[in-house]
């Protein structure tokens, strides 16, 4: 009998598990706003604090310490967990998150452009292709909910 619990509860857990994961700092998913609105609700700031959610575009390959989000018009905004302190899936591309930090606008380096695009699994010459800076929408989340 003690068997068949313990069975019960692992299959409980594990359905739980994959209806709702969270990462870093608990959060829920209410009140948040959806990516392809966030560039106009930021309006002129350049940071602002927000709950946001959106579809999961792709994931660092290397570790998960980043996520690309869709925005509107075919652009990303990068996903970055703050102080480094929690990772996601490498394979949650294609699922809808939510999270909660600080949205920023931001120029990133060459150098961050093509760190992050060897983290994707981008080939020598693609990353060789990137020369300029690029100005960006990025965020630093404190909690993460993957659905």
């Amino acid at each position: 009998m003690k068997k068949l619990i313990s069975i019960l509860c692992l299959v409980l857990t594990v359905t739980f598990a994959k209806a709702q994961s969270n990462f870093g700092k608990h959060i829920d998913d209410k009140s948040a706003i959806a990516a392809t609105a966030l560039p106009a609700k930021m309006g002129d700031k350049n940071e602002m604090q927000a709950k946001v959610t959106g579809v999961v575009e792709s994931v660092c390959q290397a570790k998960g310490c980043w996520m690309k989000v869709n925005l509107d018009n075919g652009e990303t905004m990068r996903v970055v967990f703050k102080d480094y302190a929690f990772f996601v899936p490498k394979d949650i591309t294609g699922k809808t998150v939510v999270f909660e930090g600080e949205a920023k606008k931001t120029t990133a380096s060459v150098e961050h452009l093509r760190h992050y695009a060897q983290d994707a699994g981008q080939s020598k010459e693609e990353i060789a292709k990137i020369t300029e800076p690029k100005d960006e929408l990025t965020f630093v989340a404190e909690g993460v909910i993957v659905k």
